[in-house]
């Protein structure tokens, strides 16, 4: 059975840094491509970051530049290193495991921003 289990969200003011740790079992990791997700109050859950299973990695634009996914495949761990954060960048983040037939999601991690 696939488990994510994410960590590492909480409140930072706006311009600071955070990174989200998403670690998995029960699957073999490394032949996946991962996923982080967002959702904030009232919106649909939209795509962040997505990495392949060879390293390969595309961002929405509002985080271009900002946040860097990356993974370990050793410790079948995903991050998402997010840095110069803003207001809007609050949201419950979810990563994703994206498997031939099936996805596997985490329960999420709250990030706020705010002063």
């Amino acid at each position: 059975q696939v488990q994510l289990v994410e960590s590492g969200g909480g409140l930072v003011q706006p311009g600071g840094s955070l990174r989200l740790s998403c670690a998995a079992s029960g699957a073999i990791f490394n032949s996946y491509t991962m996923a982080w997700y967002r959702q904030a109050p009232g919106k649909q859950r939209e795509v962040v970051a997505t990495i392949t299973s060879g390293g390969a990695t595309g961002y929405v634009d509002s985080v271009k530049d900002r946040f860097i996914i990356s993974r370990d495949n050793a410790k079948n761990t995903m991050y998402l290193q997010m840095n110069s954060l803003k207001p809007e960048d609050t949201a419950v983040y979810y990563c994703k495991l994206q498997q031939l037939l099936s996805s596997y999601w985490g329960q999420g991690t709250q990030v706020t921003v705010s002063s």
